[in-house]
């Protein structure tokens, strides 16, 4: 008889089309949870009713977060937009309440660094806010360091927060 504990636990997976709709969901609930509404913000992004289409396989990768049959967190990386070819972006990392806490952030953060190594990123960037106190210091405990201002031309000037770390 199989391990309940086991057929239970979360596993994280390269996204599909039908993700899409959930996805999108999980993006606007945990940013509204962080008051980042609007312009200036990644949820305003073209890209987030269709994410699956979004990060082809050559240039990026997008994981989501699956329990159960449904989808409760996602991330993935791609090349940083106005940047330069070297740099990837870390985007749209977010977990819904219920999956934080649970050591998934750093097994996910981990297999999107990994991919950006094998698709021969030098250096990942990321945006993020000052609220998002959880998140900022996993990124810090990877080698993130805090940057003086953002990188590329992502478009969101809402964020307050920006890191990179080398990739080699």
């Amino acid at each position: 008889m199989p391990d309940t504990a086991s057929t239970l636990a979360p596993t994280i997976r390269p996204i599909r089309p039908e993700d899409n709709p959930q996805v999108a969901l999980i993006i606007r609930q945990v940013m509204t949870e962080f008051g980042a509404v609007g312009q200036g913000y990644s949820i305003q992004d073209d890209e987030v009713d269709h994410m699956y289409q979004a990060y082809p396989a050559e240039d990026s990768v997008f994981y989501v977060v699956e329990s159960q049959g449904q989808v409760l967190g996602c991330g993935g990386i791609g090349p940083l937009k106005g940047g330069d070819a070297d740099v990837c972006e870390l985007r749209k990392m977010y977990f819904l309440p219920e999956l934080r806490a649970m050591g998934l952030g750093r097994r996910l953060l981990r297999m999107c660094l990994d991919e950006a190594r094998s698709l021969g990123y030098g250096v990942c960037y990321l945006e993020t806010l000052e609220n998002m106190t959880a998140a900022r210091q996993l990124y810090r405990q990877f080698g993130f360091e805090g940057l003086d201002r953002p990188m590329g031309e992502t478009g969101h000037c809402g964020c307050n927060y920006w890191m990179a770390m080398p990739l080699r």
